[in-house]
């Protein structure tokens, strides 16, 4: 099956249509020449309506880490987003639910197979970081601060919605070491 086949197939998912609030929209974006890869939990409200990735205040905070513009960020040619869940699965007590169970089993081997050229994966939170490293299981700001760990291929990244601001506010390391590091690996990736 070609990548492009696969894309529709994932695109007219319906899998998990009756648990979700608004129906299903899976949000992906991909190309097989892209070099980097961008995974998070699953799209948000403002995401499902838009079905753009990232189109939100989380995007452009993601935006402004990586140092590239929105043109480039939306190029699937150069950057993948696939999400661990790639349609919004509703709000709880504390926020958006988890991503839907069906999602990463069903479609991610077949997408990340599709995928020969990345050189740079970014895991966006809990459930990104626990698909993309493997061993002991850590809790995100550990697994952030250990970020050399995996350097220069796979990073962990707080999520950056606006709700982790607290969190930025007491970890003032990660905008002074991590994110211009960020931005020159970006940018070699995206020059090769």
């Amino acid at each position: 099956m070609s990548f492009s086949t696969l894309i529709s197939q994932v695109r007219d998912c319906t899998l998990c249509q009756p648990q979700l609030p608004l129906g299903a929209r899976p949000v992906v974006q991909a190309h097989p020449s892209a070099r980097i890869l961008i995974t998070g939990q699953a799209p948000g409200r403002k995401v499902h309506e838009s079905g753009i990735p990232f189109a939100d205040a989380s995007g452009e905070r993601l935006r402004g880490w990586l140092g590239i513009t929105p043109e480039v960020f939306y190029d699937a040619r150069q950057i993948a987003i696939l999400p661990m869940g790639f349609c919004y699965p509703g709000t709880g007590r504390s926020g958006d639910l988890p991503p839907r169970p069906e999602c990463a089993p069903t479609w991610r081997e077949l997408l990340m197979a599709g995928l020969p050229n990345i050189q740079l994966t970014l895991a966006l939170g809990q459930y990104a970081q626990a698909y993309h490293f493997t061993g002991k299981r850590l809790p995100v700001s550990a697994r952030v601060a250990d970020w050399q760990a995996h350097w220069p291929e796979l990073l962990a990244l707080p999520h950056p919605s606006p709700r982790n601001n607290i969190w930025l506010r007491r970890h003032p390391w990660f905008e002074e070491q991590v994110i211009p590091r960020l931005r020159q690996r970006v940018a070699e990736v995206l020059a090769d």
